[in-house]
């Protein structure tokens, strides 16, 4: 029965998306018609790039980075930059989920060895912040970027051109963030030892995440990409396969399912047309703040046009609630697992969150 009820509380995106699915098939009988409501490419770019970046975080390679920019640190506010800056740009190539499991883990490490505990909490909150809002700028950087930058065939130019501006605020505002964790003196050089990477299996893994880039810009055929890195990754590295999150790949596939549904259901369709279309930033945030964010761009996408608007909606939806983005919940479970008041952790997220929600809502209506 634990077993159960941690396993519910785990997986609760992935089930209540499965949920979703099974109820909605009993308006929409199952047919073959179910397969085409599913975006392989998407789930093949996605289970791709996952298999990478557990290769290379395997390998320790972002831990290493993480060190040797480490080494050159020698204040608080030194410290908590570097951690922040690494969550931030990171998340653009390694994806959110990836920089948080690599980072936070290593950050609770280094301030226990460096006395400063007492910070945890306020670091850990801004990392998390840091790798939701980094990831936005790319179209690999979160699933919610993957699926609507390839099922609408987006233009990079005009990618770039919609997200950037709540970026470069989102970084503005870290860097302000970063400065009243204060300036104490801190020393955490020679801490660490240095491990030893695989080159050979190192230059398979950046080739590999370079086809991927190739692919999701349509070069490279996804399903050659993911046939290569499946035999080859089985060869070389098969423990690889037991990192990677396949809860996700499972969420989508529902979510695919039950949107495909809501489409044949003209009552319900007609609904959401309304409400999305030319709303999608408002009901994208709130959408997130109930279901996370990568939910909410699947279902919100079967009713607008406009994938850009929907694009802000849904990144800076990953704002807000602990639930908003599920990346969030990977920092929360990491800090469950240390000496600090969780009710403390809550508020001071969600204070943190807030305020940058509101101030890039508050961007957006300025330039929209």
């Amino acid at each position: 029965m634990k077993k159960l009820v941690i396993f519910i509380k785990k997986e609760i995106v992935m089930l209540l998306s499965f949920v979703l699915a099974a109820a909605s098939a009993f308006f929409v009988k199952p047919s073959k018609e179910y397969i085409d409501y599913i975006d392989f490419r998407t789930l093949a770019l996605l289970l791709s790039l996952m298999i990478i970046m557990a290769g290379l975080n395997k390998l320790g390679v972002f831990k290493l980075l993480a060190e040797k920019l480490l080494c050159k640190v020698n204040t608080l506010f030194g410290l908590v930059l570097t951690f922040v800056f690494l969550c931030f740009f990171s998340s653009m190539l390694i994806t959110n989920d990836v920089a948080l499991i690599t980072f936070v883990p290593f950050t609770i490490v280094t301030f226990k060895m460096a006395g400063e505990s007492n910070k945890l909490i306020y670091t850990v909150t801004l990392e998390t912040v840091a790798a939701n809002l980094g990831s936005m700028l790319t179209p690999i950087g979160n699933p919610q970027n993957i699926y609507l930058f390839s099922a609408y065939n987006m233009s990079i130019s005009d990618f770039f051109k919609t997200i950037v501006p709540y970026a470069l605020l989102s970084l503005a505002l870290l860097i302000i963030a970063t400065i009243f964790a204060g300036t104490k003196k801190v020393s955490v050089r020679n801490t660490y030892e240095s491990e030893k990477i695989n080159i050979k299996i190192l230059v398979f893994y950046t080739l590999m995440f370079i086809l991927t880039l190739l692919s999701v810009f349509r070069i490279v055929h996804f399903l050659i990409l993911l046939a290569l890195i499946l035999v080859v990754v089985f060869i070389i590295d098969k423990k690889v396969f037991a990192k990677v999150d396949y809860s996700l790949l499972l969420t989508f596939v529902f979510l695919f399912i039950f949107i495909g549904n809501l489409g044949n259901i003209p009552s319900i369709s007609d609904f959401l047309h309304k409400i999305v279309a030319g709303n999608e930033v408002i009901t994208g945030v709130i959408t997130s703040q109930v279901f996370s964010n990568v939910p909410a761009a699947i279902l919100l996408s079967g009713f607008t046009n406009n994938p850009y608007t929907l694009l802000i909606g849904v990144n800076l939806g990953g704002l807000g609630t602990i639930i908003a983005s599920m990346a969030s919940l990977l920092s929360f479970k990491f800090i469950q697992k240390e000496n600090v008041k969780l009710s403390k952790y809550l508020l001071v997220f969600s204070v943190v969150n807030i305020i940058f929600l509101i101030l890039n809502l508050s961007l957006w209506i300025i330039i929209k």
